[in-house]
């Protein structure tokens, strides 16, 4: 029995350069000019690029000097990830008030479940209809939808429709319409692109036709999955998952910094507080991100999905400093923010401790002072409840030796 709700009918909702949509949608008149995402590591190179940029040979991956040499009046932006994170999730948050099952696939990639819809809507372009109307009314104009059974149909549908436009893939059609799509709508990589255009396939048909077991003989594993997928033998339901209340333990600094040691340090602490939280006794983590607001109105975003849940936090910090060591934030750091997202049941003993009587009692006054705070704050307006906690206490600087955290009981 599955312990999320499913759909078998889908609608994928695709808004391509989702990033890029997001800046032109915060900034007057980037639309109409050649405009480019810069990489949110410290490469230094381009990441999404604009039709109009694209007309003047600009292509992603391109270093700032190649870019600027082929189109001089190319407009450069710094990435915002956070922002884009924000703006997904309202379009998933949107998306749930039409069905209760959505499964977010990337950013501006997400599956709808439509089962039972056309009761409530009527039919598919009702339901379609509904789905345009709850993304952004900037968006409208881009956003690609496509309807079938299971989400590999409804994706296909969604990369051959126009933008604005919807295709829908009747049940029962699903081979048919499969037949003369390109095989560059597969889950190829590179390689096994190149053979099998090498071996003069071109659409899923002409791979379809072949036998599966030569398929498999040639590609292992994953060729026999891209033939049953080119055949339409595989059908994958949208999975809608309920994600619980993140666990969050932010930190402001009173002047931007940018020292890799400082952050570091800063990282475990919030580690560190993050664990003692109430609702993760019992609970290892699973999934985590890392989030910095930077001097200038830039950000830095890093998640990640722990191989084994867990509750040290050394393993939790791990892939983080990784992260802070390989591509650190590209400015100061004002605001880190740090997320528990996913969990994962505890050992026996930890579940134990969690059932503990003394454990019960500690979430109970917890909740009555986050009942407390959360009044304060709505009285007021914003946050004034903070922590004072050492973070360098070898400076003689008191606003480098000690940073505000906020006051979250």
């Amino acid at each position: 029995m599955s312990r999320h709700p499913t759909s078998s009918l889908a609608v994928c909702v695709w808004i391509p350069l989702f990033p890029l949509r997001c800046e032109e949608a915060r900034h007057e008149g980037l639309a109409v000019v050649p405009t480019a995402l810069l990489a949110p590591d410290a490469t230094r190179r381009l990441w999404q690029v604009s039709s109009l940029a694209r007309h003047t040979g600009v292509k992603p991956g391109m270093t700032v000097s190649q870019a600027i040499g082929l189109c001089s009046r190319l407009r450069l932006l710094e990435p915002d990830p956070v922002h884009y994170d924000e703006q997904f999730t309202q379009l998933l948050s949107a998306l749930g008030e039409v069905s209760p099952v959505v499964e977010a696939a990337e950013l501006g990639l997400s599956y709808v479940g439509v089962d039972g819809l056309q009761g409530i809507y009527g039919e598919p372009e009702k339901v379609i209809e509904a789905i345009r109307q709850a993304v952004r009314p900037s968006d409208r104009q881009t956003v690609r939808l496509g309807w079938g059974v299971g989400k590999f149909t409804a994706w296909v549908a969604a990369s051959r429709a126009k933008p604005s436009e919807a295709i829908v893939v009747p049940a029962g059609q699903e081979r048919n319409f499969l037949a003369s799509q390109p095989i560059a709508v597969l889950p190829l990589d590179a390689d096994t692109h190149r053979r099998l255009r090498q071996l003069g396939i071109r659409t899923l048909g002409a791979l379809a036709t072949l036998p599966h077991a030569a398929i498999t003989a040639q590609f292992g594993t994953p060729g026999s999955r891209l033939w049953q997928l080119a055949a339409g033998c595989v059908s994958e339901p949208v999975e809608g998952r309920i994600a619980p209340e993140p666990i969050v333990a932010a930190l402001s600094f009173f002047t931007p910094v940018g020292e890799q040691e400082l952050l570091v340090h800063a990282l475990d602490q919030l580690i560190a507080r993050a664990l003692k939280a109430p609702r993760r006794i019992g609970w290892r983590v699973h999934a985590l991100r890392l989030r910095a607001v930077l001097e200038g109105g830039g950000s830095w975003l890093t998640a990640h999905l722990l191989k084994e849940p867990t509750a040290d936090a050394a393993r939790i910090a791990a892939p983080l400093k990784m992260r802070l060591e390989q591509a650190p934030p590209a400015g100061g750091v004002e605001r880190l923010v740090l997320e528990f997202t996913a969990f994962a049941p505890g050992t026996s003993e930890l579940q134990l401790f969690a059932r503990d009587a003394q454990a019960a009692a500690r979430a109970g006054q917890q909740r009555a002072l986050q009942s407390a705070a959360r009044e304060i704050r709505m009285r007021v307006k914003r946050s004034v409840l903070y922590h004072i906690i050492e973070v360098q206490p070898w400076s003689r600087l008191p606003e480098r030796r000690y940073a505000l955290i906020d006051y979250e009981p």
